[in-house]
């Protein structure tokens, strides 16, 4: 049986190293006959069997080859065994490998040094391999961090795991080429008894594969993270953050002004007269701050893409003549150490958005020809989203201007009540109103409502729901038939919704309003309040005490045409404050601990206008960014002596009693003649008609505010009109009379009958319209 061991080493070369005992009895050759001969020649010599030095009779042994390290360099050991391969075909195979394998196969020594490598790749093709042997493998790759790769390289030799797949960046190239990645697997090398021999590194250029999935990385970033906000600025924002520092480590947006505003953007060319503002800023020093608006030099790369669209790439060193157009940019670009300029349109079917400009610093490659179709891509995914911002931006524009313009423009100015809103204007803006409307009787309606949904189509119909309650008040109703008109008119409106053309995307969406409605009464001190989806009101007393009124809540308005709208009436002391909110400021007015309700309790007593600053100081500590309405009012009392009350008798002494009363009440109240006589006249004819039509008890009540008011009140629920009596009729004069007297008249139904009122100016002269023929020919009708 033929022993198994180790015959000789071989070099890459051929010639024999090293020669065993085993060797020398299997071919009869001394170690001197041997060693640094070609083992091909070797192995001719002792090509048949003989006694003269030729080989046994005995068969030949099979063979084996495995590579070794010695003495810093490749040899291989042929060895005996069972194996049947020939040697010769072992050393084809392991020559072949090393000659002609595309992946860089380095073979390394326990100090890191270069023993063989293989050939096959382009880089040794154009290294000569003696140039390669025996230096740091890090400096052969001349890496970026060569300690680390060190470092690492040293751990798998002293642990045995190996490293696969590690991505490694070459050190700055030379002439402005970019540098090389590879992908580097690093493997330890033992021999059959352990012993540690060195690493095997293989080492693959990922150059272009790393771009091509670095371009697709930086175009998904840009798709997946710009466009999420609906605001020029902040899009921009975006866009910096998504492309610095993966793409380029300094990155300037620069918008046309106009664009910003929402306004159409110019067509190419771009007039050099065209302000542009610089958006966004990502890098080391910014020539000019981020909201700068001035005009780029004319005669600079930025200049002549605005005008033909066309990106360009521009090398930048000292001697760059567009530089001197642009000294600030020039001085920025000089301390940020630039030295590539990539600048590209932000352009759409023809129209200029403006222009980004990437740079590459110190330390970056410099951009090649692929990046610029890269840097397009991204460019016009990025200008589509500041094309979305811009026209939502108009449309948020013409619905803050609308909705600005359906508001009350100043406070009313009312007698009894003192309000103050407090309106925070989203970012989309919205429906949300308020209005204080004078009543008849010195009461005042207080309201506060809110449309669903954001823009020109909220605000439209807030401002149709704003216009109804006005007219809707004028009929004098309770807050219980108020809020359902109201309701009635919603539930029309969007019915008008739904036939709009099928395209239009306001037909899908529902038209929804929410209100409270608060009548307060001055004379009583009480409030009726019908609410329907908004936050129950606070009320605040002059003590500073607070508590949230209890009111009855109805579903959303539109949700039914035929749902229940309940009230609560509620005592309301001088001087308090009720505070109606809607709902994105619930949670800070009503809750025991909230933000806002603290701030009006402590404040009881300030003026209101004080109090919204206050307020509007605590919510943006807070971060409240939604559109929110506050509608704060301090309520007055009218005074004893203003008001007059008096019960009259259902028969025909009810008539000269109550002229006798208004004559004396306005004597007291030192009230003109003429108003006076009017007053008179006015009431005479509605207690005769109540005493006429309606039912006991009567009573008359006199209220001296902003406007003399006259009121008579009956069990009847009969509706009194106007007739327009012939000259020969007796009676049918009464109403025409109040009529053509009063600046105002009106019937208010409550559960007890109904009031009669009109209303005359409180001042001297208040009966005197700029005609007098009324009051002449109601004269002649009453002589008559």
């Amino acid at each position: 049986m033929t022993r198994s061991g180790v015959l000789m080493c071989v070099d890459e070369h051929g010639h024999v190293v090293e020669w065993t005992r085993l060797a020398e009895d299997l071919l009869h050759k001394s170690p001197g006959d041997a060693l640094g001969r070609a083992v091909g020649t070797l192995l001719s010599d002792s090509s048949g069997p003989g006694q003269n030095g030729g080989l046994r009779s005995a068969p030949w042994p099979s063979v084996r080859i495995r590579p070794k390290l010695c003495d810093g360099h490749t040899t291989f050991e042929v060895l005996t065994g069972d194996d049947d391969t020939p040697s010769q075909a072992d050393y084809a195979v392991l020559r072949a490998a090393f000659a002609q394998q595309t992946v860089g196969l380095h073979v390394l020594d326990d100090q890191l040094r270069v023993v063989t490598v293989s050939t096959g790749t382009s880089t040794m093709r154009e290294t000569p391999v003696e140039h390669v042997i025996g230096r740091r493998f890090v400096d052969v790759l001349d890496l970026e961090h060569p300690e680390a790769e060190e470092a690492t390289a040293r751990e798998v030799l002293h642990t045995g795991v190996p490293v696969t797949n590690r991505l490694i960046r070459g050190g700055a190239a030379e002439g402005g080429r970019t540098r090389r990645v590879y992908s580097v697997t690093t493997m330890r090398l033992e021999n059959d008894g352990g012993e540690i021999l060195g690493l095997l590194a293989s080492v693959v250029d990922v150059t272009e594969r790393e771009r091509t999935r670095r371009g697709v990385d930086i175009l998904g970033a840009v798709r997946e993270r710009v466009g999420r906000r609906l605001d020029v600025i902040a899009v921009c924002g975006e866009f910096v953050d998504a492309v610095a520092p993966t793409f380029t480590g300094i990155v300037v947006v620069e918008v046309v002004d106009a664009v910003v505003r929402g306004e159409d953007p110019p067509l190419a060319p771009v007039d050099p007269d065209v302000p542009l503002r610089r958006a966004a800023f990502r890098g080391v020093v910014s020539a000019h701050p981020v909201g700068d608006i001035r005009h780029l030099p004319y005669g600079t790369p930025f200049t002549r893409v605005l005008a033909d669209l066309r990106p360009r790439l521009v090398p930048v060193d000292e001697t760059s003549p567009w530089l001197a157009a642009d000294p600030h940019r020039a001085e920025a670009i000089r301390l940020s150490a630039v030295h590539s300029l990539l600048v590209v349109p932000l352009e759409l079917r023809g129209e200029v958005f403006g222009v980004v400009s990437f740079y590459r610093h110190e330390g970056e490659d410099p951009f090649a020809e692929d990046d610029i179709a890269l840097a397009t891509d991204i460019c016009a995914h990025t200008v589509l989203c500041i094309d979305n911002a811009r026209r939502y931006a108009r449309e948020r524009a013409i619905a803050a201007t609308v909705q600005r313009r359906s508001l009350p423009q100043r406070p009313a100015n009312l007698s009894t009540v003192e309000i103050s809103p407090l309106f925070l204007t989203g970012p989309e803006g919205g429906g949300a109103w308020y209005d204080a409307i004078p009543l008849p009787s010195a009461r005042t309606a207080l309201i506060v409502g809110d449309v669903a949904g954001h823009g020109i189509a909220a605000t439209t119909a807030m401002g149709q729901l704003r216009t109804a309650l006005y007219s809707l008040a004028a009929l004098d109703l309770g807050a219980d038939e108020l809020m359902a008109r109201l309701n009635d008119t919603v539930v029309r409106l969007a019915a008008e919704r739904a036939w709009l053309p099928v395209g239009d995307p306001l037909q899908h969406e529902p038209l929804t309003a929410r209100c409270v409605i608060a009548i307060y009464d001055p004379v009583g001190l009480t409030c009726t309040i019908a609410r329907a989806g908004l936050p129950e009101p606070l009320l605040v007393d002059p003590h500073g005490s607070s508590r949230v009124l209890a009111t009855p809540e109805a579903p959303l308005l539109a949700g039914s045409d035929d749902a229940p709208f309940a009230t609560a009436t509620v005592p309301l002391p001088d001087g308090s404050v009720l505070a109606m909110e809607t709902s994105s400021l619930a949670d800070h007015i009503l809750a025991p601990a909230g933000l806002l309700r603290g701030v009006l309790e402590r404040g009881a007593g300030r003026d209101l206008r004080e109090l919204c600053d206050v307020m509007t100081y605590a919510l943006q500590a807070g971060n409240s960014h939604d559109e929110a309405l506050l509608l704060l009012a301090r309520t007055k009392r009218i005074p004893p002596h203003s008001v007059h009350e008096r019960d009259l008798p259902a028969d025909t002494e009810a008539a000269p009693m109550a002229r006798a009363t208004v004559r004396d009440q306005m004597e007291r109240w030192r009230v003109d003649d003429e108003t006076a006589y009017t007053t008179e006249l006015l009431a005479s004819e509605l207690v005769g008609n109540a005493v006429r039509y309606g039912e006991p008890p009567l009573s008359m009540r006199l209220i001296l505010d902003r406007v003399l008011t006259c009121e008579v009140t009956d069990a009847a629920m009969s509706a009194p009109h106007v007739r327009h009596a012939r000259t020969v009729d007796e009676t049918g004069r009464g109403l025409f009379i109040v009529t053509s007297l009063a600046q105002n008249w009106g019937t208010r139904y409550h559960e007890d009958g109904k009031t009669v009122w009109a209303e005359l100016p409180a001042g001297p002269g208040g009966a005197n319209r700029s005609d007098p023929a009324p009051l002449k020919r109601v004269r002649d009708l009453w002589a008559g």
